[in-house]
Parts: C-alpha cells; sequence; structure tokens
C-alpha cells in the first residue's frame, strides 16, 4: 500500500472565485431587498455554482516512488500511443465537466524545463482535435525518469488557460500549477516504459489518483537514453538538411 502525504496548504476556494461569484451575490441581495424574488433567486443560484467552481480541496498526494498522479479531476477519454518531439510514447486525455473541481495540479515533482502558450480555437473539449487545435498551455516537466509534458486545454466553454508557474521552477507531485475555467481538457503525454494504469470511462481525482507508474532509472541508463534522444534529433536534422 502506498504512502500519502495531506497538503499543508488547506482546502479552500481560487481567489478569482471572488470576482466572478460577489457580483451575482451582491445583486441578488440587492433583489431580495427589493422584493424581486425570481431574479434573486437566479443570481443566488448563479453565485453559488461560481463558488463551487472555483472550489479548491484538500487531497491526499500518494508518496510512493515512480507514481504518476492526474493533472485534474474528471473523465479518461483516450488512452492511445502517440509520438511526441520524435520520440514514442502514449497520451491520456481528461475531460473536466463544469462541474468538476478545475484546479490543475503537477503529474510528478521536478523542474518545468518549457512552459509554452499557444493560442488556437475553443473546439469542444470532447473532440479529439482540441488536444491538437484549441488554446493551452503546455508544461514539459524534467523528472528524475525523464520528461513529461502535459497540456491545460481550453474548451467550448473554457475560454482561457491559467498557468501559476513558470518555467525553471520545480513543483512537487500533485502540487498545484493552474486553472482552467468552465469545462475544459487535460492531456498527459509520458514516454513508452510508463505502465498506465487507467482506462477509458474511468474518473480521477487531481493529486490523489495514480494514473502511471514511471520509476526514476539509474543514472546510467539516463545518460544512454540521452545519448539515444541526440543522435536520433541530430540524424532527423541531417535528413531535413539534405
Amino acid at each position: 500500500m502506498s504512502a500519502e502525504r495531506r497538503e499543508s496548504t488547506p482546502g479552500s476556494m481560487v481567489k478569482e472565485g471572488y470576482s466572478f461569484g460577489l457580483p451575482p451575490l451582491i445583486l441578488g441581495g440587492l433583489s431580495l431587498v427589493l422584493h424581486w424574488y425570481l431574479p434573486a433567486t437566479v443570481l443566488v443560484l448563479l453565485a453559488l455554482f461560481v463558488f463551487s467552481f472555483f472550489r479548491n480541496p484538500q487531497r491526499e498526494i500518494p508518496a510512493e516512488p515512480g507514481t504518476v498522479v492526474s493533472p485534474a479531476d474528471g473523465r479518461v477519454v483516450v488512452v492511445t500511443e502517440e509520438q511526441y518531439a520524435g520520440r514514442s510514447g502514449q497520451r491520456l486525455s481528461i475531460f473536466l465537466a463544469i462541474w468538476n473541481v478545475h484546479v490543475n495540479r503537477a503529474p510528478a515533482g521536478g523542474t518545468i524545463a518549457k512552459l509554452e502558450y499557444k493560442p488556437g480555437k475553443f473546439l469542444a473539449a470532447m473532440r479529439e482535435r482540441a488536444s491538437l487545435e484549441n488554446e493551452q498551455n503546455v508544461f514539459t516537466l524534467s523528472t528524475e525518469a525523464g520528461e513529461i509534458v502535459f497540456k491545460q486545454i481550453a474548451g467550448w466553454i473554457a475560454r482561457r488557460v491559467v498557468s501559476w508557474k513558470k518555467a525553471g521552477e520545480q513543483v512537487a507531485r500533485g502540487e498545484r500549477i493552474g486553472l482552467v475555467r468552465f469545462g475544459s481538457r487535460v492531456d498527459v503525454w509520458l514516454p513508452e516504459d510508463a505502465e498506465i494504469l487507467v482506462k477509458v470511462g474511468e474518473n480521477v481525482q487531481g493529486g490523489a489518483s495514480v494514473i502511471a507508474r514511471w520509476p526514476a532509472k539509474p543514472a546510467a541508463a539516463q545518460l544512454r537514453a540521452k545519448s539515444v534522444e541526440q543522435a536520433e534529433a541530430n540524424r532527423m536534422a541531417t535528413g531535413k538538411r539534405s
């Protein structure tokens, strides 16, 4: 059984929630004072929904070495083999409905080697094309086992992806790293030697659900892997020039 650690930061609500939730709550209170009961009810319910959407719950983070946790709450909609930057691997896609927690978390501990914002479309997040064509933040996370790539992807309703981290920062497994608003998608790419533990249709919790096992490699193995990757990159570059 894996050990778990409780977050030191208490669960609460993302600060942005107050900006979105207080205006309808105040208007609802004024409507109630003026005896406009129907508008008051609608506005108060809207405020409660917004506060619920921006909730930021505390989670038990698995501490077992070599585990990769879900970066988001939602349902697994894709598990497929996929190449990334010329490397063989596998991709998981998680769909976040509007009632899910939308705070995103680091799938593993390491350093954010690269963070790239890509503008794009706002296709429905359930569609496969959303992984490539929608607005997104792409994180490349350098870990003891190698590199993981994960994406915050905007959807038809979610019109903004928000990162709370920058390239060069270190993160712990399950640490909060950002937010996507009102329905979205998160992708995780892992190298082919990672063992995927979830299937399409499963529901996962950000920071708490283990989605894969990928133990750290010995230093010598890491050096060999980097040499192979560099040789492959050089070969591809030479082929493009010729």
